[in-house]
């Protein structure tokens, strides 16, 4: 194989709701922080565990769509790549800081944790992971009272 990869898959808990911006040009984009943690016991059997806080960005429609389902505490897949990017904080000191692109998520667990912003749905008895790749939201005047069939 030729080339190169930077291809990255996390499952974690949202540690802040998304928070949506648009762009100069238009663009959506929103950010949100993931945690990932990693459990084992230690030579004496005592159960240790370390979190790692990832930085995630999504643009466009998939944007919209996360600032409208994903919740803090929420458990997502986020498929995507490792992007640094260089800024100056408020001392004006430069600093690097690593994201991570996120090029499709997967919502997963039920679907009733988190509660969805308004306009949103959620489905009690859903227990499969929910993919919005491909899916436009519902309309905010829709009744969903009953299962969705997804």
């Amino acid at each position: 194989m030729s080339g190169s990869l930077n291809k990255v898959m996390l499952i974690g808990n949202l540690g802040r709701d998304p928070e949506l911006k648009v762009t100069a040009q238009g663009t959506p984009v929103a950010r949100f922080s993931l945690a990932t943690t990693e459990t084992w016991r230690n030579a004496q059997g005592e159960k240790q565990s370390k979190t790692e806080w990832h930085n995630v960005v999504i643009w466009g429609k998939q944007a919209e769509t996360a600032e409208k389902f994903l919740r803090k505490g929420k458990q997502i897949m986020v498929e995507g790549k490792i992007q640094y990017r260089e800024y100056t904080d408020q001392a004006g000191v430069k600093k690097t800081a690593c994201d991570i692109r996120c090029e499709n998520f997967v919502m997963l667990g039920r679907a009733d944790e988190g509660a969805p912003r308004e306009g949103g749905y959620s489905s009690p008895r859903s227990h499969a992971p929910e993919s919005f790749e491909d899916h436009a939201p519902p309309p905010a005047a829709a009744n969903y009272d009953d299962d969705i069939p997804f």
